[in-house]
């Protein structure tokens, strides 16, 4: 097959490629050029660009780099901002893969006649006997990605390929090692790629809105300090409340964004049963009402039991066998089958509270 690699200048992409011409494939790599801005982290820089070119070198295939720089800036930077003005806490690395790679990569290779996209991810596609293909868990329990890549339906699941999926990471590693890539000891990406070390979070949110100060109150409506910035608090956050030091562990429980109001509790107010889930997407069929699901809310969280209460169109809403900290709404929410093997769909937690019995 003629297969476009995305490679991002990492050791997993460029294994990924690897592999594809050792099964015999017909390979080309691109890199996508997202973010123009400052970078010094995630898989953005110039010399993540290069480490991708030279891999392709050594590897003797073409290598090509497409700018979907307006695309990233549309649908990842623009909405990581005002998700934080209409406090929603966002998760933009998997818009980056919802909207990039997994849409205008695979659109752009359609159309370049390649007959699969290939990624670096560890995650798995398989196909079961009666056709449906399934998203399933990498191979490395510590590096799975599956989380990242559940918007995948059956067409994309079809057209896409995870060559390191099988593959523990050191595994990866010691196989790029073997073939002298100039990747093979370079550190994984953990950061928002637009985001420096520098500057951070709150420098770039800074130069492009304005802060609002906000009232730190408690449930009962009592005044108990106060914040800077209402757009950097999320959820669960404890520290850099303006509270007084001593007493009871206080969380943010609710950010009132209309009131400019973040409200705090207890751990015990923090804790819901239910859960909200919209825009939900299922790489098959729905689950039925009365289904258990295990339910991930971040990319390495610990998946957790929870029964379908309702789900209709693009809302779901879970119910949790066992109370769970108040997931910030704009995360992402992934369910996977009861074994905890495959993914059945996801979608992002609402800021509404359903019933909480």
């Amino acid at each position: 097959m003629k297969v476009l690699v995305a490679m991002s200048g990492g050791v997993d992409s460029s294994v990924a490629a690897a592999e594809l011409i050792g099964q015999g494939h017909e390979v080309v790599g691109v890199t996508m050029r997202l973010w123009g801005g400052d970078s010094d982290t995630g898989c953005c820089s110039v010399s993540d660009v290069d480490d991708a070119r030279r891999v392709a070198q050594q590897l003797g295939i073409d290598h090509l780099v497409f700018n979907f720089s307006d695309d990233f800036n549309t649908h990842v930077v623009a909405p990581y901002v005002q998700a934080h003005v209409d406090g929603i806490t966002p998760n933009p690395c998997i818009e980056c893969n919802r909207h990039l790679k997994f849409d205008r990569l695979s659109e752009r290779a359609r159309v370049l006649g390649f007959d699969a996209v290939a990624t670096g991810h560890h995650a798995q596609v398989s196909r079961g006997d009666d056709g449906v293909y399934r998203l399933t868990r990498g191979r490395d329990e510590l590096k799975d990605q599956s989380y990242v890549v559940y918007m995948l339906d059956q067409t994309e699941l079809a057209y896409t390929m995870f060559p390191v999926g099988h593959m523990t990471k050191a595994q990866v590693r010691d196989r790029a090692v073997a073939l002298g890539l100039r990747t093979a000891t370079k550190p994984d990406s953990q950061d928002v790629c637009f985001i420096s070390r520098t500057g951070g979070r709150e420098t770039f949110l800074g130069n492009r809105i304005e802060f609002r100060k906000a009232a730190v109150v408690t449930s009962d409506g009592q005044t108990a300090g106060a914040v800077d910035a209402l757009e950097l608090v999320t959820i669960g956050q404890r520290r850099g409340l303006g509270l007084p030091g001593g007493g009871p562990k206080q969380f943010v429980v609710d950010v009132d964004t209309p009131n400019a109001r973040v409200v705090i509790g207890s751990e015990d107010q923090l804790m819901r049963t239910g859960l909200a889930v919209n825009s939900v997407m299922w790489a098959n069929i729905a689950p039925t009402l009365g289904q258990k699901v295990l339910v991930q809310s971040s990319a390495h969280g610990t998946a957790v039991l929870a029964s379908v209460e309702s789900v209709g169109g693009a809302n779901l809403v879970l119910q949790f066998d066992v109370a769970q900290r108040r997931i910030a709404p704009g995360q992402s929410i992934v369910c996977y089958d009861e074994t905890n093997n495959f993914v059945l769909g996801g979608g992002i937690a609402d800021a509404i509270n359903p019933s909480n019995n």
